[in-house]
């Protein structure tokens, strides 16, 4: 007896299936940890983003132009993690997990709702969900607007199909909806509407005599006014975080060539998907001279080539242009950022060139009926390696040492890494290994503030506090050439830094006044005005109106902090005790002792259980 499944039956099957696949393959990141790469920002240091979904931090993701972005739904969906799962990375990464099985399914439902092929749409779908490539947007925590803002592009798609079936106001106010929502999550949808035009040429194929060209392209001016607006907004924020790359720093000439050789690169990765970098440095110099040439030859003769064999394949016109065009916010001629180019940028556009690859297959079978079975075996042989390299790709993502070691493997001369990892290494007072590695990453950019800064931290580790001093100060004057450094948030960690090393050179009026600088150039610095508070009332000649003036200013700092971070409280223990107010002194410094064990902070935890005997003594804390 044969057993017939019916087409919605197989459907969901094929739906169940790829879904269950996407989950194997990105079954490792249960061990994943957050990275110090953007993760910090995003999450575990953005106290607005920790304290969950409030009506305080609801007002902040819509008003606020933080990480050089405006993309609320972004933040609000990374406070309502916080709020259900803590500072626990597995919520936050199965959530993104998710999503992007979601949208693996959402494609594949949509493709083949617009064209009618199951096999084509689920092979598309199922690259799209096991792509090595594709690693970076889902095991990255804070590259959550990845995937959140594509839900919302295939849900777009999706909405829009059926308006097209049916036409009316409120489906199309839904499409306008979802599109909108898409935007608020990332403004990479800036260039949906233009793919919406090409659907309505290929596979919805809307051009009749009542549906005109000039039709459809008024039919999208709402879409492109949000879109434009969006642009606004985004360059607004990226200027005011100073994260474009002005063109005395990257040249025309070098942002022309590395757009070709991006396009031509991010097809090869498709292809064949190695040595994949959590950062590919710019590095014109190491190019062969013909190689911007020869990417933009072969970039116009494949445009040529699917302008031609469009006119009658239509899908591969879609899907170049398709390709084209949405990389085109992050190709490079606005540069963002330091990257040449990013594993991340390629997560809608590779659509672009499965639906090439897919209906090409089809078309080739549907010629040769014999070949059916080797194409089905050919996919397999394309996907099972595809789950297994994301398997591994995922566990470079494991933690920040084992995804800047292996960045450093796989893409050489790369200042940044070299200073992600040397940063990481510092943190965890490797400081011989951390010295070494910032070393290299000067090596290679000697204009490099942030390692000079970093390189400074490790010399005031080691005791070296002529060094120290020195390093900070040329950081100093290093910040000013670099946009990206050339922030008040920067200089207030150089101020707080040379605080300290001054302190422990025994020049406390010089480590007051770069406190009392980094709190002129923000009053609400957390940081800075703790430095300041434990310099009052714990070094030099301790006057009352010092150890005032250190309550006040510890008081503050915790405030901002919501009382849950222990260095804090253990200054604000210090501060009381300071003033005699024992009683006042051991509670906080109890708050402080939780704090710190809660976080693992076990030199901390040591530091503050020996002052807090000394309260219960009723003695004050003295540096020596």
């Amino acid at each position: 007896m044969t057993t017939r499944f019916s087409q919605r039956q197989v459907l969901f099957l094929i739906s169940a299936i790829l879904a269950t696949a996407t989950f194997v393959a990105y079954e490792p990141i249960r061990h994943n940890n957050f990275v110090s790469y953007d993760d910090d920002g995003y999450i575990t240091k953005n106290q607005n983003v920790k304290n969950g979904i409030t009506r305080d931090s609801i007002l902040w993701a819509f008003t606020e132009l933080h990480a050089a972005n405006w993309h609320p739904l972004t933040w609000l969906s990374h406070m309502l993690d916080c709020k259900i799962y803590g500072l626990n990375p597995l919520g936050h990464h199965i959530t993104n997990v998710l999503l992007h099985i979601a949208n693996s399914v959402l494609l594949f439902w949509v493709l083949w709702k617009m064209t009618d092929t199951v096999w084509p749409s689920a092979f598309a779908a199922a690259v799209f969900a096991l792509h090595p490539v594709h690693v970076e947007s889902v095991a990255w925590a804070a590259e959550r607007k990845d995937v959140l803002s594509t839900l919302f592009w295939m849900l777009t798609m999706l909405a829009y199909f059926y308006y097209v079936r049916q036409p009316n106001v409120r489906r199309y106010i839904l499409v306008l909806l979802a599109f909108a929502m898409g935007l608020m999550a990332k403004p990479m949808l800036v260039t949906l509407p233009f793919v919406l035009l090409l659907l309505d040429w290929w596979p919805l194929e809307r051009k009749t005599k009542s549906m005109s060209y000039t039709n459809l392209i008024l039919e999208k001016i709402p879409f492109f006014a949000l879109s434009a607006a969006s642009c606004v907004m985004t360059l607004v924020a990226q200027h005011k975080g100073k994260a474009v790359v002005a063109l005395e720093h990257l040249s025309l000439n070098c942002r022309i060539a590395n757009i070709f050789i991006s396009y031509m690169k991010y097809i090869g990765k498709t292809i064949w998907p190695s040595r994949l970098a959590v950062f590919y440095p710019m590095s014109y110099t190491t190019f062969p001279k013909a190689a911007p040439i020869i990417c933009t030859l072969l970039f116009v003769l494949i445009s040529a080539l699917s302008i031609y064999i469009g006119r009658r394949r239509k899908y591969v016109m879609v899907g170049w242009l398709w390709y084209v065009g949405t990389l085109v916010p992050v190709i490079g001629l606005v540069q963002v950022g330091s990257q040449a180019i990013a594993d991340r940028y390629m997560y809608i556009p590779m659509v672009g060139l499965l639906i090439i690859i897919a209906w090409a297959v089809k078309e080739l079978v549907d010629k040769l009926p014999r070949l059916r079975t080797v194409a089905a075996v050919s996919a397999v042989v394309v996907l099972l390696p595809a789950v297994i390299l994301t398997q591994m790709q995922i566990r470079h993502w494991e933690n920040s040492f084992t995804l800047f070691e292996y960045a450093l493997k796989v893409a050489k001369n790369n200042a940044i890494t070299e200073n992600n990892y040397g940063r990481v290494l510092l943190n965890t007072e490797r400081l011989d290994e951390a010295r070494e590695h910032l070393s290299n990453a000067l090596r290679i950019n000697q204009q490099y503030a942030d390692a000079r800064n970093n390189l400074g931290k490790v010399f005031l580790n080691q005791g070296r506090l002529k060094e120290a001093v020195g390093c900070f100060n040329e950081a100093f004057a290093l910040s000013g050439k670099n946009q990206q450094t050339n922030t008040d948030r920067f200089r207030i960690e150089l101020y707080t830094n040379l605080a300290v090393a001054y302190s422990q050179l025994g020049n406390y009026e010089s480590a007051i006044q770069n406190c009392n600088k980094a709190i002129e150039l923000k009053p609400d610095s957390a940081d800075a005005l703790n430095n300041l508070a434990w310099l009052l009332v714990t070094i030099g000649d301790v006057s009352i109106e010092n150890v005032n003036r250190a309550i006040e200013y510890a008081e503050r700092a915790c405030k901002l902090a919501e009382y849950k971070d222990p260095s804090l409280l253990d200054t604000l223990a210090v501060a009381y005790a300071g003033a005699g107010r024992f009683k006042d002194a051991i509670a906080t410094a109890e708050q402080a002792l939780n704090a710190a064990k809660a976080d693992g902070k076990e030199k901390l935890v040591g530091e503050i259980e020996g002052r807090l005997k000394l309260y219960q003594a009723g003695r004050p804390y003295r540096q020596k």
